[in-house]
C-alpha cells in the first residue's frame, strides 16, 4: 500500500505525474537556506551534522569537559572505537530509480512551482551508475574530522606516537567505502600532526610579509592573539633546548666568542691604563641567531626559574626567555667599555640598545670591568671550545 504524503502518494505520481500542493515544505530550519527542512529526517542517508548541529559552525568543535575521568587516580589506557563508513554515493540500484523518476519529472510533470521548474531547466542528473555506493570527499572529510575530533578527546589514545608505534590498530569491512573511510581516518591523523608545520608556513608568511614590506598580508588574518602566543612558544621551546639553556653544552660552542670579546675588552683596557690611545675603538662582529643566543645564554641572560617544556606553557606567559624579544632581525649585543678616571673602568651591557643588568651582578646597571671579570672568572679559565666539544673516538 502506497504511503501518502500530503495531497498525493507516489502511487499517484506514478501514474497522474501531477505534481500538487503539500507536496514540498519551502520554510527553512534556523536562518541556513542551504539546509533542507526535512533534513533531520533522512534516515540513514543523513549528514553527521545534523546529530551535531554544532560541527555547522565548527567542524573540529569538541567538548572535551564532557569525558571527566571518575577520580584523579584513573587514566585512560584503551579505546575500542565501530565507526561506519562517510558519507556515499547512492548505490547504482537507487541511481537507476533516481534516473528513472528525472525522466518522468522533466518529460511529463506539469505545474507552475518554482522548485518544478527548477528541476526541468536547471537541475541535471548527474548520478552514474558506476558511482555505485563510493565514498564521495565529503565522506573522506567526515572520517578525517572524526579522527580529529576524537585525537583531541583522547590524546593520551590517539597521539602520533602511538599511531606511529603501531598501537593502534585498524580494522575494516572489505566494502571499498569502508576501506577508504579507513584510509581517511589514518590521514586525518597524520594530517593533523603536520598542521603545526602548515601553521607555522602561514605563521611565517604573515611575518616575512610584514618583516620584508611591512605589509599586514590577510595570512596574518588566519591568528588571533592566542595563536601567536603559542606559536611563539613552540618556536622558544625549539630554541630553549637547541641552543641555549635545555642543555649545557649548547652554550659552550661560544667560547671563542666569549673569549674574543673578552680579548678585546682587556686590550683597550690596558690602553687605557697606561694612558694610550684605544686602537681599536669599535669592533663589529656579525653573525646569527644562532650565533649570538648561545653567547647570550653563556653569560646568563633570560634564564627562568624553570625550564621550559611542552606541558608548562601556561605557567609560563611571564617568562623572560622570549626570542620575539630576544633576537629580530638585527638584534645586537652591546658590550660598552667605561673608563672613569683614576683607573676605573665600568662595563655595561645593551641589548637591542636597551641596558641590561649582567646576571648575578645587580648591584648597579654598570659594574666595575674587574667586578664583570671575576663574576664569569671560571668561563674566563676555562671554556675551551675543543675541549668542550671534541668528539672522542669509539664513544657512542
Amino acid at each position: 500500500m502506497p504511503i501518502a504524503f500530503g495531497k498525493i502518494t507516489f502511487l499517484h505520481l506514478a501514474v497522474t505525474t501531477c505534481f500538487c500542493g503539500g507536496f514540498r515544505n519551502d520554510s527553512n530550519p534556523g536562518d541556513n537556506p542551504n539546509i533542507p527542512a526535512i533534513a533531520k529526517y533522512f534516515s540513514t542517508k543523513g549528514r553527521y551534522e545534523e546529530v551535531n548541529p554544532h560541527l555547522i559552525e565548527d567542524i573540529l568543535a569538541v567538548n572535551a569537559s564532557i569525558l571527566q575521568p571518575p577520580s584523579e587516580q584513573c587514566r585512560r589506557v584503551h579505546l575500542t572505537a565501530i565507526i561506519r563508513h562517510g558519507t556515499r554515493y547512492p548505490t547504482s540500484k537507487n541511481i537507476k530509480k533516481m534516473q528513472t523518476l528525472y525522466e518522468v519529472v522533466r518529460r511529463k510533470a506539469s505545474g507552475e512551482e518554482s522548485w518544478l521548474r527548477e528541476i526541468q531547466t536547471q537541475w541535471t542528473m548527474w548520478y552514474k551508475e558506476d558511482m555505485d555506493g563510493r565514498l564521495v570527499q565529503k565522506g573522506v572529510d567526515d572520517h578525517k574530522h572524526l579522527a580529529v575530533r576524537l585525537s583531541k578527546l583522547f590524546p593520551s589514545l590517539i597521539s602520533e606516537e602511538k599511531l606511529r608505534g603501531g598501537f593502534v590498530k585498524f580494522i575494516t569491512s572489505s566494502k571499498h567505502r569502508c576501506v577508504n573511510s579507513t584510509l581517511s581516518f589514518k590521514a586525518g591523523l597524520t594530517e593533523l600532526w603536520a598542521i603545526t608545520d602548515m601553521a607555522e608556513a602561514a605563521f611565517y608568511l604573515c611575518a616575512y610579509e610584514f618583516a620584508i614590506k611591512t605589509v599586514n598580508s590577510p595570512w596574518c588574518r588566519l591568528f588571533d592573539e592566542v595563536d601567536a602566543q603559542v606559536l611563539e612558544y613552540a618556536n622558544d621551546l625549539k630554541q630553549f633546548w637547541k641552543r641555549a639553556y635545555g642543555h649545557d653544552i649548547n652554550s659552550k660552542s661560544s667560547c671563542i666568542l666569549f673569549h674574543d670579546a673578552f680579548s678585546r675588552l682587556d686590550n683597550a683596557a690596558s690602553e687605557i691604563r697606561l694612558g694610550k690611545q684605544v686602537t681599536e675603538a669599535v669592533t663589529v662582529q656579525v653573525g646569527h641567531a644562532e650565533t649570538l643566543l648561545p653567547l647570550l645564554t653563556l653569560l646568563g641572560f633570560f634564564k627562568d626559574s624553570d625550564a621550559l617544556t611542552s606541558t608548562n606553557y601556561a605557567t609560563q606567559a611571564q617568562r623572560s626567555f622570549r626570542t620575539s624579544h630576544m633576537l629580530p632581525y638585527a638584534a645586537n649585543l652591546l658590550l660598552v667599555l667605561y673608563d672613569c678616571g683614576g683607573g676605573e673602568l665600568r662595563l655595561q651591557p645593551l641589548l637591542n640598545e636597551k641596558p641590561m643588568t649582567f646576571p648575578g651582578l645587580t648591584g648597579t646597571p654598570v659594574p666595575l670591568y674587574e667586578d664583570v671579570k671575576d663574576h664569569y672568572r671560571a668561563l674566563l679559565l676555562g671554556c675551551d671550545f675543543e675541549t668542550e666539544c671534541q668528539l672522542f673516538r669509539g664513544r657512542a
